[in-house]
């Protein structure tokens, strides 16, 4: 009669139980618990036991063992009898001995080990039984192999002199198993077996013993294990020369002043890769002995020279009264557009007002803002530079060429009165009065045809105002307001999900004659075949519907969208309320969350709570739940993390161990805390957190060491270990503190981007026409890696001016002009002086 199953080992170990209790034996302590009376040699040994494995994604591992003699083997994971289903057997006869042998295997899957998770690690053996006893084999480990994405240290870009030393630090993510880390120099791999001037710490830091020229290069962490393989990002090594001098050149041929010179070049090396220039003269005169020095009689020759010379700055002195003059009468004479050159330069709102007059009667005219002060600075105009950083060169010519210094007015507004009127005006209206009444959530401005920004610091939400979008001769009032989700009825069908804020910009209605560009933050992780993603628009009527379906756009809509990887940015000619919402395809679509642990600033009770928050991968998420921690007195006691949540509808579980029991108690009352599925999912509760509550035995405690594990049941999970004093601020205050964001919200004309106005309108007239070589801006967009929108660009009358709006959008304010510059030298434009700014123009 066929046992049920796990009834056969419990009844062997019964009679094996008392058989021991019946003779009084003492078992050793030995793998083996022989029988007594039995012979010792027909005890079952092992010819294989199970080892240690990786569970690699989802696919199950097989372990097995084989045993002679034996007439069963069982397998026991984590205490427990596997179930003898469960078991595949083959039994045979050993080769060597003729006696019985037995081989057993059975699979184990990743759910098996996760629901054991956190708790303590997997582990299986073998238990093999004879006539004579049993014998248990050695345990083999089962763990669940994963790679992190993101490296705890990446290398950063360096500049250093000749011949001393580099060292570029890599920590490589976190792993299981350990991730080997190997690094690349411009794509080819670094091997210090090959050059001895090379070595790799055993914290997987690269160094570089002495630097030379060879060793300027990108440099790039690549870690891997049996799971995944990660780049860091790659850091240049710039390794620069200072120039020194060659020796001096023998002395001139005495002069009629009586002197002659030497001279020496900075080429013994000359400087490279932004060394400094030789210091001091490269010419050195003095004066001939005397009996080296010719008469000083001045012939008929001398005369002319000098008559010469005077004629000359003569002529200079009269040309730039004349050049004075013109620039006077051009000051005199306003351009019919515009009413105030300053609009062109300083690009403050509101514009500069003059007078029309008589003759002019078409002049554009403003009423005056009797609240603006005026201010004044001193410097140049024309190309936006952020500080000290290399020379904005090219091959064909100066794309940014300094304009002269000189003395600007410049207008402000005052904000908190202009922000209360406009405020107070939108409040009169209908459609408006739900916008928020602070100013933290929204910015505003007036802008004309030059165009501008508008930014909400701090949360990933811009409005790029391109050149020409507004019709010239029109003046709007722009707004830009980020509404929290649960002010804001957004309907969500079936499986749909919030992806990003919902934003709203305006007024709506007002005529565009070119798109402005939304940019706001988004938690979604693309794929081809994981989301479809939809933009929603709000009607005035307060319905949504679906404007644009991404990855389906077609160049005559009015929207069109660029998807980064944590950002997405709205081509729009009409302005109105907006949200990214997705819809999973498959199990494979995730968000990313952003895990934040917070506890009390100052402790004064035995009690001490941790607050673990799980946002929207988003910076106005994060904003949030900072400014409330603010006001409840919270502190960040961990670096942040990130977590990819699944559609796969198990919850989120959250719980704490390794708490020492001597000093803390925990008043949780179950083993995790859980946060259900579509909590997270739907995206319109914000704040979503669980508290952890710990009580102090003493009053005089104040270490705290223990760990927080944060989990999606079958899917992906994240460990905080926990080592503070609680009565001190902690080292990770300063992580989440809110910087600006590209200074004031509201930037309106030149200095709203980065690419000076004369120098975009060169570039759009140049690569605008279509061109034979394929210099033109297809080519641009290719470098720009966005080719994959040329049909949109090609459906507008500047497809130039798309791409440079869309890089003005995607790189303010830390975007690298040089690297653009690079990719418009790059085209091979014929013209070498094309990009090269004058004074005159300017």
């Amino acid at each position: 009669m066929a046992l049920l199953p796990g009834l056969w080992p419990a009844l062997l170990g019964i009679v094996l139980a008392a058989r021991l209790r019946g003779s009084g034996a003492q078992q050793s302590a030995t793998a083996a618990n022989p029988v007594p009376g039995g012979p010792p040699d027909l005890l079952p040994h092992f010819l294989l036991e199970p080892e240690d494995v990786y569970i690699v994604k989802n696919k199950p591992v097989l372990l097995a063992c084989k045993a002679t003699p034996a007439t069963q083997i069982f397998f026991k994971c984590n205490s427990e009898w596997v179930r003898q289903a469960d078991h595949v057997i083959e039994r045979s006869a050993d080769a060597a001995s003729g006696l019985p042998a037995m081989e057993v295997r059975i699979n184990v899957s990743r759910q098996q080990v996760e629901k054991v998770f956190g708790l303590e690690e997997y582990w299986c053996q073998c238990v093999a039984w004879s006539t004579s006893g049993t014998t248990k084999s050695q345990k083999a480990y089962i763990r669940i192999a994963y790679l992190r994405k993101n490296f705890e240290q990446e290398p950063q870009a360096k500049e250093v002199a000749l011949e001393q030393g580099v060292v570029l630090p890599c920590r490589p993510p976190e792993g299981i198993p350990l991730a080997e880390v190997e690094w690349l120099r411009n794509e080819d791999p670094v091997d210090p077996a090959l050059d001895p001037n090379v070595y790799i710490t055993r914290e997987h830091s690269l160094v570089v013993r002495r630097a030379r020229l060879a060793d300027t290069a990108n440099y790039t962490c690549v870690a891997k294990n049996i799971v995944a393989r990660r780049r860091s990002a790659s850091a240049a090594v710039t390794v620069y020369v200072d120039g020194s001098w060659s020796p001096w050149s023998k002395w001139s041929a005495c002069g009629l002043d009586c002197t002659h010179w030497r001279s020496r070049e900075c080429a013994d090396p000359a400087p490279r890769n932004g060394g400094e220039d030789c210091p001091g003269a490269g010419l050195d005169t003095r004066n001939c002995t005397s009996d080296l020095c010719a008469p000083t009689t001045s012939g008929p020759e001398d005369v002319a020279l000098y008559v010469g010379l005077i004629a000359v700055a003569v002529c200079l002195l009269l040309l730039l009264l004349v050049l004075v003059l013109v620039y006077c009468r051009k000051k005199e004479g306003l351009d019919s557009d515009v009413a105030d050159s300053s609009i062109l330069t300083s690009g403050f709102q509101p514009v500069s007002i003059k007078p029309s007059k008589a003759d002019n009667p078409h002049l554009l005219t403003i009423q005056p803002d009797l609240s603006t002060t005026t201010t004044t600075y001193q410097g140049s105009l024309c190309p936006r530079q952020d500080g000290p950083g290399p020379k904005f060169q090219l091959s064909n010519g100066h794309l940014l060429s300094p304009l002269g210094s000189g003395r600007h007015t410049l207008h402000h507004s005052s904000p908190t009165s202009e922000a209360e009127d406009f405020v107070a005006r939108l409040s009169t209206q209908s459609y408006f009065r739900s916008l928020p009444r602070g100013v933290s959530n929204m910015a505003y401005g007036t802008f004309n045809f030059l165009g501008g920004r508008l930014m909400i610091p701090n949360t990933g939400v811009s409005l790029l105002i391109p050149p020409d979008a507004i019709p010239r001769g029109k003046i709007y009032e722009v707004y830009l307001t980020l509404h929290k989700p649960e002010d804001v009825r957004l309907p969500l069908a079936g499986g749909q999900t919030l992806l990003s804020p919902i934003v709203s910009c305006g007024p709506p209605g007002v005529l565009l004659t070119r798109p402005v560009i939304l940019a706001m933050d988004h938690c979604g992780e693309p794929g081809p075949d994981s989301w479809s993603l939809h933009l929603k628009k709000q009607s005035c009527e307060g319905s949504w519907e679906d404007v644009l379906h991404l990855g389906e756009e077609a160049p005559s809509h009015l929207y069109y969208c660029q998807l980064d990887a944590g950002a997405c940015y709205v081509f729009t000619e009409q302005l109105g309320r907006f949200a990214l919402v997705g819809e999973a395809l498959s199990v494979a679509a995730a968000k990313r969350l952003k895990l934040l642990l917070f506890a009390p600033l100052a402790c004064t009770s035995l009690e001490y709570n941790i607050r673990v928050y799980c946002l929207h991968d988003t910076h106005e998420a994060v904003k949030e739940v900072v400014q409330l921690e603010k006001q409840l007195g919270g502190q960040l006691i961990q670096e942040p993390r990130e977590l990819r949540f699944k559609d796969s509808y198990h919850n989120l579980r959250l719980s704490v161990h390794d708490v020492p029991s001597s000093l803390w108690k925990s008043k949780l009352l179950v083993s995790y805390q859980e946060i259900p599925f579509y909590h997270i999912w739907n995206g319109t509760q914000p704040h979503q957190h669980c508290t952890f509550t710990l009580e102090r035995v003493s009053p005089n405690t104040s270490e705290l060491a223990c760990k927080v594990w944060v989990w999606q049941v079958e899917g992906d999970g994240q460990s905080f270990n926990i080592n503070l004093n609680i009565t001190k601020d902690t080292r990770f205050s300063e992580l989440l503190a809110l910087e600006s964001e590209g200074g004031v919200p509201a930037l309106v004309g030149p200095s709203a981007f980065k690419i000076p106005f004369l120098i975009r309108q060169k570039i759009i007239t140049s690569l605008d026409p279509p061109c034979s070589r394929s210099a033109d801006w297809r080519t641009l967009a290719q470098k720009l890696h966005l080719d994959s929108h040329l049909s949109f660009f090609a459906s507008k009358p500047s497809p130039t001016a798309m791409i440079l709006n869309l890089w003005e959008a995607r790189h303010f304010p830390n975007g690298n002009l040089s690297q653009l510059a690079a990719a418009v030298a790059g085209l091979g434009q014929p013209n070498a002086g094309l990009f090269t700014v004058s004074e005159a123009e300017c």
